[in-house]
């Protein structure tokens, strides 16, 4: 059976962490792999959802860290899919501090290439997104860009050019 073409809203996913001594760095804030590593969970998520099969971290870019997250803090890991090539698809996730109000405070963006891993473990062709809204066209774009600049940086390594 042939994966249905999907929505962002379809595959979005949303994994709730409270910080724990053991997640601590020497400075007291949330250690950047232990983050890093929810991050790459909740991508798997949105990528397993959009795919509708396994799926492989191919890159992981643009991992911002914007503020830090200390113990007994709620981190909240949103993961939604922003564009679809053949096998592979980048999704956008966003990281944040929920307070106890309900309130979220930004603390991290990233930006991962996940890749559709079919039962013979190697890359398969992925359904296609449907975007249903401005805000969802302008991610593809932005995302487009990041996928042309990715290639170009790739053609200069593969020269052994640097920019």
């Amino acid at each position: 059976m042939e994966p249905r073409d999907k929505t962002v809203a379809e595959s979005m996913a949303e994994t709730c962490h409270i910080v724990m001594a053991g997640d601590l760095n020497d400075s007291g804030r949330l250690f950047g792999g232990v983050l890093l590593r929810w991050i790459d969970e909740t991508a798997g998520i949105v990528g397993r959802r959009h795919a509708q099969m396994n799926v492989t971290t191919g890159t992981i870019e643009n991992l911002r860290f914007l503020k830090g997250a200390y113990i007994k803090d709620t981190v909240i890991v949103s993961g939604k899919v922003t564009y679809v090539g053949n096998a592979s698809m980048e999704v956008k996730v966003e990281s944040y501090v929920e307070h106890i109000d309900g309130s979220r405070e930004l603390i991290n963006i990233a930006y991962l290439t996940m890749v559709g891993m079919g039962d013979d473990d190697r890359p398969h062709r992925l359904p296609r997104l449907i975007l249903t809204s401005d805000e969802e066209r302008q991610e593809w774009r932005m995302a487009e860009e990041r996928r042309a600049q990715r290639l170009r940086q790739a053609e200069q390594d593969a020269s052994g050019k640097s920019s």
